[in-house]
């Protein structure tokens, strides 16, 4: 873990309001603060959601949040009452980004929409992301992972795969939607270095989700009059997946013609050599369930080990199936000031000028409210009132 005060990473000087939670909003911020950018998280009085998403080794970190809330300074107000929210428009005075994921009303009732905020900071950045378009008439309602996945459609991919409407077993809508929180916000950067100007940003989760998963699964249906039914044919079938060798899984994804004549042949199938189902892409793609089955029955002939060096002799695509648990022993252990041990998951993004790093550790519950404020002109007199109103929550 990098000295906390080193100016690493592309967006090094870069100040950041985080007015987010649970995980969405949490993730962009987190890739913010990768990148080298001051985060200043503001929380309720009890912390936000994914502190206690899930087990973990002290009462104010899961493992989530260990990685979660990484890179950011934390401030707990109560934003309802007027002195908090002033005291969050104070920070936004010296801020180039504000991130929130309220909705529009509350956003309103709480005076920390666009039009207040830009007042305070002409020049500001400003994404607020929420479930749906805030000129549509479903802008105010509630709106989290699981009820996205289901409007777009991502249930609907079980059912072509000849299986219950189900969802990703993964928060997928959650993280994708904060990567485009953080592709926004450095478009709109680079627009007001060149221009001086800021703007408002509004990333509506549903818009994202159905732009995310058409990408591919439009398909035939998006020429008008279609000329198929929406949904790729290669990945909607549940033969698509890591399949038994002698001793254990691999995923082999056979690409082309000659991938298939290798490993049929190598499995003892030569019938299958130069088989008319898979001589072109689009002859492959309308096979793909009988294809992957087809490969299924050949690699119980050889070991995992044995197909992945055959594989590599021949340049097919090819993993070893990982467990979760596999991944996360993958991960460097290293040590949280309150929490103790944990294994921290590394910014994947490889700069070659401006690394991205991990500088500072999950902050506890308001742990920099204090610092954060006297930067900004708050007196100790003025803090401590804060305090025993239950405006500002203490550091711990």
């Amino acid at each position: 873990m990098t000295d906390a005060s080193t100016g690493i990473g592309p967006l090094a000087g870069v100040h950041v309001l985080d007015i987010t939670g649970v995980l969405m909003g949490p993730v962009a911020t987190r890739i913010l603060g990768d990148f080298g950018a001051d985060v200043i998280v503001i929380e309720s009085l009890v912390g936000d959601r994914n502190r206690s998403m899930g087990p973990g080794p002290h009462e104010q970190f899961s493992g989530v949040a260990l990685n979660l809330l990484r890179n950011k300074r934390s401030i707990s107000l109560d934003l309802k009452h007027p002195r908090g929210r002033q005291a969050a428009l104070d920070l936004v005075a010296n801020c180039d980004v504000m991130v929130t994921n309220l909705r529009p009303g509350p956003l309103g009732r709480l005076g920390l929409d666009y039009e207040t905020v830009r007042r305070v900071r002409n020049d500001i950045v400003f994404c607020r992301a929420h479930g749906y378009p805030s000129d549509g008439d479903k802008a105010d309602a509630p709106a989290y992972d699981d009820i996205i996945q289901s409007a777009t459609g991502f249930g609907d991919l079980f059912r072509l795969m000849g299986a219950e409407p189900s969802l990703m077993p993964t928060l997928i809508a959650d993280k994708v939607c904060g990567m485009a929180i953080v592709n926004a916000i450095l478009a709109a950067l680079y627009h007001r270095a060149l221009t001086g100007q800021g703007q408002d940003i509004e990333i509506p989760m549903i818009d994202v989700m159905r732009a995310f998963i058409l990408t591919e699964h439009g398909s035939g249906a998006i020429s008008e009059p279609p000329v198929a039914e929406a949904g790729y044919a290669r990945i909607l079938t549940q033969a698509r997946r890591p399949h038994p060798t002698a001793d254990g899984f691999i995923n082999i994804l056979c690409y082309d013609d000659t991938h298939f004549n290798a490993v049929f042949d190598a499995g003892g199938r030569p019938d299958l050599v130069d088989d008319e189902r898979f001589r072109t892409r689009r002859d492959r793609t309308l096979n793909s369930d009988s294809l992957y089955r087809d490969i299924a029955g050949v690699l119980p002939t050889r070991t995992t080990q044995e197909w992945l060096q055959f594989c590599a002799d021949h340049d097919i695509p090819a993993t070893e199936a990982s467990s979760l648990d596999d991944l996360v022993k993958q991960l460097q252990v290293v040590d949280h000031p309150e929490a103790g041990p944990y294994r921290t998951i590394p910014p994947p993004e490889r700069f070659s000028a401006t690394p991205a790093g991990v500088r500072r550790p999950a902050p506890t519950i308001g742990q920099h409210g204090r610092e954060v404020l006297t930067a900004v002109g708050y007196d100790a007199a003025t803090l401590d009132e804060l305090e025993s109103l239950g405006v500002l929550g203490p550091g711990s």
